[in-house]
C-alpha cells in the first residue's frame, strides 16, 4: 500500500475526524486555535485512488533564537496504528517534517495497551506488596500495541520518560475511564462503589443542583480553578485560555466544549469542563471551593455529566489522568482513589514517543528542559 502525506485544509481534516466513531480533541483541527502559541499544520495521508485515510494536527514550537522547531502530534496522529505496514505511515511523516524545520518529532500514539477494572486496582491498593498498577495482573493486555511499540523502536524511536522532555503539555500516559457502550445507566451506577452512590444520595437530598454554564460563566468557573490551585499546589491557566478554548472549540462544533456547575442554595461549589469528540466524552478540568465539601457537589456533578454523556450516546465517559500509583502515601493517591470509586478501568497508553532528526539538537534540548 502506497501512501502520500501533504498540508490538508482544516475543513478536509474536521470532516475526516467527524467520519470516524472517535478521536483525540487534541487531534481536531480547533485544537491549534487552543495552542496558539504554536505554529501548526494540519497533515493528510492519501491511498493510492486519492482518498484520505489518516490525519495529524502539528504543533511546531521554534527553538530559542535559531528556525528549527519541535514538531508535536498530541495524542496522535489519527491512523491506522495496527496497520501492518506502519513504516509506510511514518516514514513519509519524518520526511515531511524535516523539510518543515523540525528538528526533533513528538507523538503520543493513541493506542491502549492494558487496561485494569476497579476491582483489581482496589485490591492492588490493600496489598502493601502493590505500589503501582504495573505490579497489578492487568485484565485485558492488547497484544498489537507491543507490535506496535516493537516497530516504532525498530524504526528509531525513543520512548519518552512519563512526564518526559519537551516544550508540550506532555499528555498522561495513565487515565480512567467508564465504558458506557452496551451498558444501561442503572448497570453504570450500580458499578459505583457505595461511597459515591451514598455521596450521590447525600447532594440530591441536600438540594444540590448541577447546570449548565456558557461563555459568560467563564470567570465564576476561574474563580474556583484558582482556589483549587492554591489547595492543590499547581500552577493555574489564565481565564484567557478557557475563554480560547471554549470559542476555539465551540466554533468548530457548537457540542465540543461544556461547563458545568454544582450548586447549593445558590452558591456555585464546583465546576467542570467536558470536551466531546463523536462517542468519546473527557472530564476535562475540575475546580472546588474549599467550603460545602460536606454536600458532596464533585459526586453530583460528576454523575450528572456521565448521564449527559450516556445521553449523547456516548461508548466511553474519560476521567482523564491518573498516577500509577496505589501508594496510600502518595499526594496523586487521592486522585485515582476519587476515579475508582466510579467502577470504570484504568488504562495504560503507549505514552510519548520522540524522533530526534537530528541528535544534535534533540539532546541541546533535552538539557535545556532539564535545567528549566
Amino acid at each position: 500500500m502506497t501512501l502520500t502525506l501533504r498540508t490538508i485544509s482544516r475543513e478536509q481534516h474536521l470532516a475526516f475526524i467527524q467520519s470516524l466513531p472517535a478521536a483525540s480533541h487534541m487531534q481536531v483541527p480547533a485544537w491549534a486555535d487552543v495552542k496558539a502559541e504554536w505554529r501548526s499544520e494540519n497533515l493528510g495521508w492519501f491511498d493510492k485512488s486519492g482518498h484520505l485515510v489518516g490525519v495529524g494536527l502539528v504543533l511546531y514550537r521554534q527553538l530559542p533564537k535559531i528556525k528549527r522547531y519541535l514538531a508535536y502530534l498530541p495524542e496522535g496522529p489519527v491512523i491506522n496504528w495496527y496497520a501492518p505496514n506502519l513504516d509506510d505511515w511514518i516514514q513519509p511523516m519524518l520526511a515531511h517534517l524535516k523539510q518543515q524545520g523540525a528538528f526533533s518529532v513528538k507523538m503520543g500514539p493513541p493506542v491502549i495497551i492494558r487496561r485494569w477494572n476497579a476491582d483489581t486496582i482496589k485490591r492492588g491498593i490493600q496489598d502493601p506488596d502493590v505500589k503501582r498498577l504495573r505490579d497489578l495482573q492487568a485484565d485485558y493486555i492488547e497484544p498489537r500495541a507491543f507490535e506496535v511499540a516493537d516497530k516504532l523502536r525498530r524504526m528509531g524511536w525513543q520512548q519518552g520518560e512519563d512526564g518526559g522532555a519537551g516544550f508540550g503539555d506532555v499528555q498522561p500516559r495513565y487515565v480512567y475511564q467508564v465504558p458506557l457502550a452496551n451498558r444501561s445507566l442503572e448497570e453504570v451506577h450500580k458499578n459505583f462503589n457505595q461511597l459515591w452512590r451514598r455521596n450521590i444520595k447525600k447532594a440530591e437530598k441536600a438540594g444540590v443542583e448541577v447546570v449548565q454554564g456558557g461563555y459568560q460563566d467563564l470567570p465564576e468557573w476561574q474563580r474556583l480553578y484558582e482556589i483549587t490551585a492554591v489547595r492543590d499546589q499547581f500552577r493555574p491557566r489564565p481565564l484567557s485560555y478557557f475563554q480560547r478554548m471554549w470559542t476555539a472549540l465551540n466554533t468548530e462544533d457548537p457540542n465540543r466544549m461544556r461547563l458545568y456547575f454544582a450548586r447549593h442554595n445558590g452558591v456555585n461549589l464546583s465546576a467542570a469542563t467536558m470536551l466531546i469528540v463523536g462517542g468519546h466524552v473527557w472530564y476535562s478540568y475540575g475546580a472546588s471551593d474549599n467550603i460545602g465539601r460536606e454536600v458532596r457537589p464533585s459526586n453530583a456533578m460528576q454523575w450528572r455529566m456521565l448521564r449527559d454523556a450516556y445521553a449523547m450516546g456516548a461508548t466511553v465517559y474519560d476521567l482523564r489522568g491518573i498516577s500509577d500509583s496505589l501508594d496510600e502515601t502518595d499526594h496523586l493517591f487521592g486522585l485515582i482513589q476519587f476515579k475508582v470509586g466510579t467502577g470504570g478501568q484504568a488504562a495504560e497508553y503507549l505514552g510519548e514517543w520522540d524522533f530526534p532528526l537530528n541528535k544534535l539538537l534533540h539532546k541541546a534540548l533535552d538539557i535545556y528542559m532539564s535545567r528549566r
